[in-house]
């Protein structure tokens, strides 16, 4: 039987070392989970003289094996519904009080999460060697983000993961039900534009160049509405593959600018000033923030830390640097709502409930407290959002398609005059 040698950390945090008698790899880890050790590493170093294994040996063998094999290699991407029922399954097992291994190696044995077996056998494998949960992560799936890797690296370092991942099981949850009900509401003007849009088509290629051919024949005058729309018809049918390729050109562009690194910081502070986009972002930084900062700090952390924690989970670059202004203020030693109030970039209601928090020593019960006031906030942005789509989109459509219509009207009428 092989001898395999140990590195593990005992319960009291201890490390300790030895040598175990298993059949396999396998069967030596779960020896040591029974011992109540956490490996750190596990190596073959001898084998036994009898090298011959039962049938039932080999078919346990030929199992690990096909299951390893059927690991993918690379990153695995996942479904937005498969990283919150990852999140949501993690957090219920940590709640419980199971520790992150066992819990992992639990949701690896769930035969119906497809996907999340196999990320769920990564993780492990890179926990166990002793990586931070949030780092594991980063390597083994892109889907996860990096706001997702921020919340588990500051959930880690509180000892608050699972309110963390319940947390941000919840707003996965909200974005999902968001994006849901967004594509519904589009699903109406969407049908509207494509119509406007198959109207105006027709308006050009057809209508209007027969509505010129009937000015002509009459020899009157051509209304100057009529002429200005005649004009534009003209000018896209002839240089319709130019303005294509410009508009496509520079939405090209305009990613290419967005997606550098210089210029990123630029673009985070133009979203905070666009309309009706800029208060949702807005918003959500200061939910996503204080709730983050509730539980950091609920959990024992000192403020300077909670803060750059906070600070490294905000994906705006334009509120990062105010935050980055706050924090060096309270590392000079002001207090958390002076240096909110020295900054000038926070709304007044919110260092008014921090600075409460402050004075009566409960800032985490302040901070959480303003999480959901904001969070109602937040609500009510997206409800008046989703009210404008649909009559922006109708008076649009109208403007575009009853203008060319009263022009042709107008053209139409004033021909009939001339030839009476």
């Amino acid at each position: 039987m092989p001898l395999f040698a140990y590195k593990a950390l005992a319960a009291n945090g201890s490390v300790t070392t030895g040598e175990i008698d298993a059949a396999d790899r396998p069967e030596a880890l779960r020896v040591l989970d029974r011992k109540g050790l956490q490996p750190v590493s596990l190596k073959e170093t001898a084998a036994a003289a009898s090298a011959k294994q039962t049938s039932g040996k080999a078919k346990a063998d030929d199992k690990a094996e096909a299951k390893e094999a059927a690991i993918p290699d690379g990153p695995i991407k996942l479904k937005r519904q498969e990283v919150v029922l990852f999140t949501e399954e993690l957090s219920d097992m940590l709640s419980a009080g199971l520790q992150l291994e066992p819990a992992l190696k639990s949701m690896e044995n769930r035969q119906e999460l497809g996907n999340l077996k196999a990320v769920s056998f990564k993780i492990r494998q890179i926990v166990r060697d002793g990586v931070n949960f949030s780092v594991a992560l980063k390597k083994v799936s892109p889907s996860f983000g990096p706001l997702y890797c921020s919340l588990a690296a500051a959930g880690e370092a509180s000892g608050a993961l699972d309110d963390i991942l319940k947390r941000q099981a919840h707003y996965l949850k909200t974005l999902a039900e968001l994006q849901a009900r967004l594509i519904l509401a589009m699903i109406y003007p969407a049908f509207l534009v494509l119509a406007g849009i198959g109207v105006s088509i027709v308006f050009i290629t057809v209508l209007i160049p027969q509505l010129t051919a009937l000015i002509h024949s009459s020899g009157g005058k051509m209304p100057l509405g009529a002429a200005i729309l005649i004009g534009a018809s003209a000018f896209i049918s002839k240089w319709w593959i130019v303005i294509l390729i410009t508009l496509i050109a520079a939405g090209i562009f305009f990613k290419a600018w967005k997606d550098n690194d210089a210029n990123k910081p630029a673009w985070d502070r133009m979203k905070l000033k666009l309309p009706l986009v800029g208060p949702v972002i807005t918003s959500r930084f200061y939910v996503q923030f204080l709730e983050t900062m509730a539980n950091l700090v609920g959990n024992g952390l000192p403020l300077l830390r909670a803060l750059e924690l906070s600070r490294d989970a905000t994906q705006n670059r334009g509120l990062r640097g105010e935050l980055d202004k706050v924090i060096g203020q309270v590392g000079d030693g002001r207090s958390f709502s002076k240096a909110l109030i020295r900054n000038g970039a926070f709304p007044p209601l919110l260092i008014d409930m921090i600075s409460v928090g402050e004075q009566t020593g409960k800032i985490d019960q302040s901070l959480r407290r303003a999480a959901e006031r904001y969070d109602k906030e937040l609500d009510k942005d997206l409800q008046r959002i989703m009210a404008l789509i649909m009559p922006s989109v109708l008076i649009v459509m109208a403007g575009l398609i009853g203008t060319m219509a009263y022009l042709m009207i107008t053209a139409i009428f004033q021909t009939i005059a001339n030839l009476k």
